[in-house]
């Protein structure tokens, strides 16, 4: 099937890889020429393994993985295979914030540095939190086929919506991390007097914020949307008569409709001879 504005979309998308890509690569040459490296060692090196995971995970990975029905080469492709790819995506991502919340807190411990006390913290981990329970939502209401189709077509728009709601809280936690850490780390020079740093990590941050605005857009647009099996079945969530079933049963009332006019079309017609044949024996009379 055919997809409508193919080459805006491929435009489009090519443009989201590409600047997710640049967005991983900037994001390592920050902490491997600005922030000394990486380790994993309780030093600021285990902390720098924090923006990498982030970036290359719950930003990168996961945008990708929101698009992925978008596609119009896998439109072909079994909506399980797609299901299971989509649920692939998003688990590599978590398991990355996971892991980038645990350098954060290894660092902060080894360093006797309080945890939990900034903004950028609160909504980092209520985002984590939240993708872990849509993650977990999302494997055992659609990908295992346990729940009830009226159960699916109650909580898709609800997944749908906190899919996008918690990669825009992503990109905002991974913006305020940035002016966080460029705020108590560049000292002398300071942030304020724009240093090669500053300049550099703020031109990543316009980099995550343009791939989030890319993705956010091909999401959006209805005409790109993966199109229905045509033997899928789902039942509407206010208790309605499943999708087929109403256009199905129109038809047959436009049948049974049809079928009537004609039977009364017909008793006309015999009315008629009647009245004629009346009028022919009163003649002849």
């Amino acid at each position: 099937m055919a997809m409508e504005g193919y080459r805006g979309f491929l435009a489009l998308l090519v443009s989201a890889l590409l600047v997710g890509f640049l967005s991983v690569i900037f994001t390592l040459i920050w902490v491997l020429h600005y922030r000394e490296g990486l380790g994993w060692d309780g030093t600021a090196l285990e902390f720098n393994w924090h923006p990498v995971l982030v970036v290359t995970g719950f930003v990168f990975i996961l945008g990708i993985a929101i698009i992925v029905y978008r596609l119009p080469w896998t439109w072909k492709c079994s909506k399980l295979l797609m299901k299971s790819i989509h649920a692939g995506l998003n688990t590599v991502a978590a398991i990355l914030a996971i892991i980038s919340l645990v350098a954060v807190f290894d660092f902060h411990n080894a360093k006797k540095i309080p945890n939990m006390y900034s903004l950028h913290s609160w909504v980092g981990l209520t985002a984590v939190i939240l993708y872990i329970l849509q993650l977990l939502l999302g494997f055992f209401v659609f990908l295992l086929p346990w729940a009830p189709l009226s159960l699916r077509a109650l909580l898709m728009p609800i997944h749908v919506y906190s899919g996008l709601f918690i990669f825009g809280t992503v990109i905002a936690t991974v913006l305020m991390g940035l002016t966080e850490k460029l705020i108590f780390a560049l000292k002398s020079p300071s942030y304020s007097s724009l240093p090669p740093e500053g300049v550099f990590t703020n031109t990543l941050g316009l980099l995550i914020l343009v791939f989030g605005a890319l993705i956010f857009w091909i999401v959006t647009r209805p005409q790109w949307k993966r199109p229905k099996e045509p033997n899928s079945v789902l039942l509407q969530p206010n208790g309605g008569a499943p999708e087929g079933v109403e256009s199905s049963m129109a038809m047959n009332f436009g049948n049974v409709d049809k079928s009537d006019s004609e039977l009364n079309n017909e008793a006309a017609a015999r009315k008629r001879n009647i009245t004629l044949d009346e009028a022919g024996q009163r003649s002849t009379m």
